[in-house]
């Protein structure tokens, strides 16, 4: 085994701005599939992205950059994240 294995990082990821009705969603999974990560992103009721999202922690650092600036016509303000366990997380989906 490798020692230097990159570790693998679990976050909950809350997106606030305009991030609804603005491709936010297709923006993150794309960026995901990208990258590998494995997870999921929805719309929530107050208006906010959540996305659950598996990755080595360089990977995560360059996901959490893309989704700090969003797409075209999206606005972020803030992101928050949160360290969470994970157990079996399929590919990158989408939940509507």
């Amino acid at each position: 085994m490798d020692s230097a294995s990159p570790q693998i990082s679990s976050l909950r990821i809350v997106v606030h701005g305009r991030v609804q009705g603005v491709g936010f969603r297709q923006f993150t999974a794309g960026k995901a599939r990208q990258y590998r990560i494995r997870g999921q992103v929805r719309n929530m009721p107050d208006g906010t992205v959540e996305c659950i999202a598996l990755a080595d922690e360089a990977t995560m650092k360059r996901f959490l950059a893309d989704l700090q600036k969003g797409p075209l016509f999206s606005r972020v303000d803030r992101v928050i994240t949160e360290k969470i366990q994970a157990t079996e997380v399929p590919d990158f989906r989408i939940v509507y």
